[in-house]
């Protein structure tokens, strides 16, 4: 009798994934290390703990070192893989980082403790893996080769998104030396036919390991999974119940009991899963304020027809309440559809997700490329690699108009044009870098990842707020609206107990008094990023006058019309609210 059991594979993403999806990537190391041993005796082929999202919001909010992390959690799990989300030349920013940042970073995370790096790309150019998987080959490591799963309608198929689109760079990623490649859905969207046919087509056409990763939004996910276990995938994507379904992942638990008894059988312990899950359950509370409550659906059946990613919609949903233009979202919706196509159907991923949707958003409120990020402008130039599709030569003419690099896109490896940053990075920190880690915090973050540094060495008092909350707290929380809904206290008496507190670094800068003139406005709240001009200076029409960040993009305003700035309203670094004058002109005369 021949042995035909081809066990399924499951890569849990509940320490890394399965929080930023729900939880606003808010977990704690102390929360993590607590179930590590545990977690490593589990089976899991591998567990994600780090990437994506964590590094900047470990040291903007959370005050904790990323790098100490991994190293923490290698150590208590050092039988099983550590695993994290590498955005390709992007790293865990937002923007490309020149070839020595990205060689520096991965050897570094090797060296602490990460054992498979899943490296993707926003737009999947090939050519932003080059560096990133040459250091993972030179540790040593697993190098997972990602393909961003994405549609132009509501099915596979139409003028980019094919089953031969994907095999053909799939097969270009396992010549580069993809060990095994990962077909990652950030929205939900691949429906259970694709997923069996793409499986199969790549199962047919690929020599190393398939995995899938469908987030759980749409609701299609674990019928998805299913189908293409059924096509012969050799890995899945799965949370522990807890950290499962809505905007994250197909939970674990019934992927093994729907396999038991067959030739995929995962041979994962049920009673050990469900022990774990006590724990997550037991540590949740403490983050429930992150946990999104606003209807009554775990899943998001509007992305079956928007196709926007749960961290993209939060994102624009964000962006309009602060222009006070919240009533303006159908508007956002009907015309991001033609944003994207304009821009080449990007897939919807970080940082591509933030950079059509403010776009989309800029277009709405200020009309059409009136208002043009910076990354848009870096993205149509070629900085962010070569898009899925031509970008509209109408919308490229108008976005690279007076760009500084050239008004014509480069067709190059994007990082080929960026000079070498770690000796920058070196010299900038040199007064306070203990180690290559603290470098590489601040050559990724120089603002916040400075800011960090000043709190990990005790040069700044860290806000209270980073401190997070106890499972004490949440109890007295409790105790608290029990007894307000007893009718015990009044509002007077719960104010300062209930009042949420502010994230780091939230607090408005006092506006100075406005001058006569023209003002320049904020049309959202951000950060002032840099002034482009000074007092006194003469500026034309439309010339821009101050780089405004937000929601991690950043925005050049341009002068309402010619004349002399009269006044600058804040300084760099300065968090400002929607409709703040930044500054006001004056015609030349006046």
């Amino acid at each position: 009798m021949t042995d035909d059991r081809n066990p399924v594979k499951i890569t849990d993403l509940t320490l890394r994934d399965g929080h930023q999806s729900l939880l606003a990537t808010r977990v704690r190391t102390e929360d993590l290390e607590a179930i590590a041993p545990e977690m490593d005796a589990a089976g899991f082929w591998s567990v994600e703990v780090w990437g994506g999202a964590t590094f900047d919001v470990m040291t903007r909010f959370l005050n904790e070192d990323p790098w100490e992390r991994v190293r923490t959690l290698k150590k208590l799990m050092p039988r099983t893989p550590l695993q994290m989300l590498l955005r390709g030349q992007n790293l865990v920013g937002y923007r490309h980082y020149a070839d020595d940042v990205v060689s520096a970073f991965v050897h570094h995370a090797a060296d602490c403790g990460i054992d498979v790096f899943r490296v993707f790309d926003a737009v999947n150019d090939e050519r932003n893996f080059e560096t990133a998987f040459k250091a993972i080959r030179d540790c040593g490591k697993h190098i997972q080769g990602t393909l961003c799963y994405s549609l132009t309608e509501s099915r596979l198929g139409g003028p980019v998104y094919t089953v031969d689109y994907y095999v053909s760079r799939a097969l270009t990623i396992q010549d580069m030396g993809a060990q095994s490649l990962c077909i990652k859905d950030m929205a939900g969207l691949i429906a259970p036919g694709d997923a069996y046919d793409l499986v199969a087509a790549l199962k047919r056409a690929l020599k190393i390991p398939v995995d899938l990763h469908s987030h759980a939004t749409s609701g299609m996910a674990c019928m998805s999974l299913l189908k293409a276990v059924e096509a012969g995938v050799d890995i899945v994507d799965t949370c522990l119940a807890p950290f499962a379904l809505r905007t994250s992942h197909s939970a674990v638990e019934p992927m093994v009991v729907a396999l038991q008894g067959t030739p995929r059988d995962t041979g994962l312990d049920l009673k050990r899963l469900l022990k774990l899950d006590e724990y997550f359950e037991s540590v949740a509370p403490k983050y429930r304020d992150f946990l999104a409550r606003t209807g009554m659906a775990v899943i998001d059946a509007g992305v079956l027809w928007h196709q926007i990613p749960g961290g993209m919609f939060s994102n624009m949903v964000a962006q309009l309440k602060e222009a006070g233009a919240l009533d303006r979202l159908p508007e956002v919706y009907a015309e991001l559809p033609r944003t994207r196509k304009e821009l080449g159907y990007p897939p919807l991923v970080t940082p591509t997700s933030q950079i059509v949707g403010t776009q989309a958003i800029n277009n709405v409120l200020f009309g059409r490329y009136k208002v043009v990020s910076e990354q848009v402008k870096d993205y149509v130039y070629g900085l962010y690699g070569r898009p899925p599709a031509p970008v509209d030569p109408a919308v490229q003419e108008t976005v690279l108009r007076g760009y500084g690099g050239g008004e014509k896109p480069i067709t190059c490896r994007a990082a080929d044009t960026l000079e070498p940053e770690m000796d920058r990075a070196r010299e900038a920190t040199r007064d306070i870098a203990r180690d290559i880690g603290d470098v590489l915090t601040y050559a990724l973050y120089p603002s916040t990842g400075m800011r960090f540094l000043r709190w990990k060495y005790g040069l700044e008092e860290p806000p209270p707020e980073t401190r997070g909350r106890t499972l004490e707290d949440i109890e007295r929380e409790d105790r608290l609206m029990a007894r307000i809904k007893a009718g015990e206290m009044v509002e007077e008496e719960v104010k300062a107990d209930v009042d949420p507190p502010a994230e780091a670094g939230s607090v408005v800068a006092e506006e100075k008094e406005p001058a006569p003139g023209v003002a320049v406005l904020a049309p959202m709240g951000g950060t002032i990023v840099r002034y482009l001009v000074a007092e006194g200076d003469e500026v034309k029409e439309g010339d821009g006058v101050v780089v405004l960040e937000a929601m991690k993009m950043e925005v050049v305003l341009p002068a309402p019309e010619g004349g002399r700035v009269k006044t600058i309203g804040f300084e760099p670094g300065d968090k400002v609210g929607a409709d703040s004058v930044l500054a006001t002109i004056v015609r030349a005369d006046g």
